[in-house]
């Protein structure tokens, strides 16, 4: 099916909000990855979103020339085309901005969809983030109170971070103390009076309750999803509004239980970044091979090696299986396996 229109993002985020499930947002930077996830996502008959960073946005548009914002064009367009050849639903989604890179990376893609929508087409993404993290609060919301009506007039959605997620992913790095890795009540309630509750434009909430990005195992990250219903709670009283008023997004959520996951999608999350795993799941897949075929894929001792072994086609294949059985994992684990729009 094509990507998904404006429309039917909203749709699957409405549906996974009513139902207690969410999708997951896979990181892509190739065409591979991008192949991959479609494959992994029509295997468990799930809809998602596959999502690219600025570093990824640099390596698609060729390592060496680091045009990001022509590499998320780019990778836009390949997406927008072989996503037609699959039985599912995907959203395009920039993953994590940070301040110096708004006016090479998301920026020039915002007005890139404004020639879209203006054409009377879609816009190329479904949503874009903007990691404030790094900035002070007041700064982080007021760049927000910006992009959202940009992102409304083209009918997108805002993800923001409200709070900060530990480690690195793609050069955005954060240390600091361990408080900052949790968001507060009061940092939310700032956020809902500059942006609203939908009013204003769509937007989505990345909030820390102790997240790491990049690898850990279990129990070494204390995590507090029980915190995202208690924010919940907080901003409902704050507003007056129903229930559960906030669209979460989880973030930095290698090694989490199945437990934590659960609670943290009962508390509102209706995305979960994943990129960590499913790199791993790729590049196993090729280590193994490269150990099981060694005399194929090398000329050893004066042989020729097998061209059926070193062709890429041959490990590319497996690698990008591989990858596709992990995203499978990822929709069982959140609940959108067989809950196509297109079932």
């Amino acid at each position: 099916m094509p990507v998904a229109t404006p429309e039917q993002y909203a749709e699957m985020l409405d549906r996974a909000k009513a139902g207690g499930f969410a999708y997951p947002a896979i990181n892509a930077a190739s065409s591979q990855s991008i192949n991959a996830v479609l494959q992994g996502l029509t295997e468990a008959g799930s809809d998602g979103i596959i999502q690219v960073t600025t570093g990824g946005a640099d390596y698609f548009a060729g390592h060496t020339a680091k045009g990001r914002a022509t590499g998320a064009i780019a990778f836009a367009k390949f997406a927008t085309e072989v996503a037609k050849n699959y039985p599912i639903t995907v959203a395009l989604h920039t993953d994590h901005c940070p301040k110096p890179a708004l006016e090479d990376f998301v920026m020039p893609l915002i007005a890139a969809s404004e020639e879209e929508v203006k054409a009377g087409r879609n816009p190329l993404f479904q949503s874009h983030m903007w990691d404030g993290s790094a900035v002070p609060l007041d700064e982080n919301i007021e760049i927000a109170k910006e992009l959202l009506p940009r992102l409304k007039n083209i009918n997108a959605i805002l993800e923001v971070e409200i709070g900060v997620v530990g480690g690195e992913e793609d050069g955005v790095q954060h240390e600091g103390s361990n408080d900052a890795l949790y968001t507060t009540v009061a940092d939310v309630t700032k956020a809902v009076e500059a942006l609203g509750l939908g009013d204003q434009g769509r937007w989505i909430a990345a909030l820390t309750f102790g997240n790491v990005h990049g690898v850990y195992k279990p129990g070494n990250v204390k995590l507090r999803p029980e915190l995202l219903g208690e924010i919940q709670e907080g901003i409902t009283a704050a507003f007056g509004t129903g229930a559960k008023p906030l669209d979460l997004v989880f973030h930095g959520g290698s090694g989490s239980t199945d437990e934590e996951i659960a609670l943290a999608v009962a508390n509102g999350v209706i995305k979960m970044n994943i990129d960590t795993d499913t790199q791993y799941a790729f590049t196993r897949s090729v280590a193994g091979f490269m150990f099981q075929n060694y005399e194929g894929v090398l000329k050893v001792d004066g042989e020729v090696g097998n061209k059926k072994a070193y062709d890429p086609r041959a490990w590319g294949k497996i690698a990008e299986s591989a990858m596709a059985a992990r995203v499978v994992q990822a929709t069982q684990q959140l609940g959108s396996a067989g809950k196509s729009l297109a079932a």
